[in-house]
């Protein structure tokens, strides 16, 4: 039977500066194939630490990541293949223009010119960018900038995608886009993981990990977690959990 996990940790643990710093203290996650998982925390919770991680970018200190099936960093580079990565930082050449950029990343893939054009055709559509194919990256703005950086993490169309606090900075109309673009991918079977410091970017996902200090605190779908925690919102459970009113469980 084949696994039903896209993604699956087990004891993950990340140290820094010799063994002074634990950014990650044993992380335990599964995640679904076609599932939209947010892990969600303050500023150096671990997050994007626990990500590159399980994207083969980092090596972890010990514990066991399985991606795909694939044992991760073991067998990265098959992986590669497989996986999209939009940081947080914009993933672009400012210098080439938005079409020259996603040409660039799909060469990386590998991808000939013949899979190369529909896609690219599909991708500017779906992300609204078919009137800014020729402008230059540096003269985009903000919001564009996003999505051409997330055009070109989408290009292979990829089996899981990582949005590291991608939506981080954007304003309200274009982030809802973000979501309904997360849940199309979602609806075609796309893995998708989200990192965040914005606690009610985790309303929208199918489940969610609460980091803080690097462990798990609390996991869950957004209407189990409110009613073990009787709350009315992720970020209330967050301050209580944080605040030690309710116990890490």
């Amino acid at each position: 039977m084949e696994n039903e996990y896209a993604i699956e940790t087990q004891d993950l643990v990340k140290i820094y500066k010799t063994g002074k710093v634990k950014a990650v203290d044993g992380l335990n996650l599964r995640i679904k194939k076609g599932e939209i998982y947010a892990l969600i925390g303050a500023n150096g919770s671990g997050k994007t630490t626990s990500l590159n991680m399980i994207c083969g970018a980092l090596f972890p200190t010990s514990g066991t990541i399985k991606l795909l099936g694939y044992d991760i960093p073991k067998h990265r580079r098959i992986i590669s293949n497989y996986i999209g990565i939009a940081p947080q930082d914009y993933s672009i050449y400012y210098d080439l223009s938005l079409e020259e950029n996603v040409r660039f990343f799909s060469r990386l893939y590998g991808m000939s010119k013949t899979e190369f054009e529909p896609r690219y055709n599909e991708i500017m559509q779906m992300l609204r960018l078919e009137e800014k194919r020729k402008t230059q990256a540096k003269n985009l703005s903000g919001g564009m900038k996003r999505r051409a950086s997330i055009a070109c993490a989408l290009i292979h169309s990829p089996k899981v995608v990582f949005f590291d606090e991608a939506t981080v900075g954007v304003d309200p109309v274009l982030r809802t886009f973000f979501w309904e673009y997360f849940r199309s991918l979602k609806e075609k079977g796309v893995t998708i993981v989200i990192t965040s410091h914005v606690m009610d970017e985790a309303e929208k996902a199918d489940r969610i990990g609460l980091m803080r200090a690097g462990k798990m605190i609390a996991e869950g779908t957004p209407e189990k977690l409110k009613t073990k925690y009787k709350s009315t919102t992720i970020e209330e459970i967050f301050i209580k959990l944080s605040e030690g009113e309710i116990a890490d469980e």
